[in-house]
């Protein structure tokens, strides 16, 4: 399946698919990170649709438009913030990649762009939260067949390679 995933080290916010992915908190209002560069690209019309969504918890997804972002569309997910994974941290970061994953499907996205979900300040260990990612990526798409292809969005060259790596098996 490794034909439907890539990994590549990107500004998510710069890509053209039909919808990225965004690591949100639970208010859906912004904050730092990826969050924060994807509201800030996308302008103040998203920040006024997050408004009326209520929120999201974590492991959970919700979908918008893309406003000014080439994606039509963002995914908001929650992922769970790192307490030692005896709290169901692995079971929440896996929801948050099957619901993003099926939001997609049912509009008919075909294709998807992840950052890695709850491995900055949320503190999940990185390459715990890549094997995850690319677990439930294959899972899903091994019974899918939208969205046709995933893109693992890395921060940094260590991210793009442990992405790698994970997906490399």
């Amino acid at each position: 399946m490794p034909e439907r995933i890539r990994v590549v080290k990107d500004d998510i916010t710069t890509l053209h698919v039909d919808v990225i992915v965004n690591a949100a908190n639970e208010s859906l209002l912004g904050g730092g990170g990826v969050d924060g560069a994807i509201h800030r690209a996308a302008g103040p019309e998203l920040l006024a649709e997050c408004r009326t969504l209520g929120g999201c918890e974590t492991g959970e997804a919700k979908i918008t438009q893309g406003y000014r972002l080439p994606a039509r569309h963002i995914i908001h997910t929650v992922g769970p913030v790192w307490h030692g994974g005896a709290h169901g941290e692995d079971q929440q970061l896996a929801s948050c990649y099957q619901r993003s994953l099926k939001l997609a499907e049912n509009h008919g996205l075909r294709t998807i762009a992840f950052p890695a979900i709850s491995t900055g300040i949320y503190g999940f260990p990185r390459e715990r939260a890549a094997q995850i990612a690319v677990r439930e990526i294959q899972s899903f798409l091994s019974d899918h067949e939208l969205p046709e292809t995933v893109t693992l969005v890395a921060f940094s060259d260590d991210d793009r390679t442990i992405l790698q790596r994970a997906l490399d098996g």
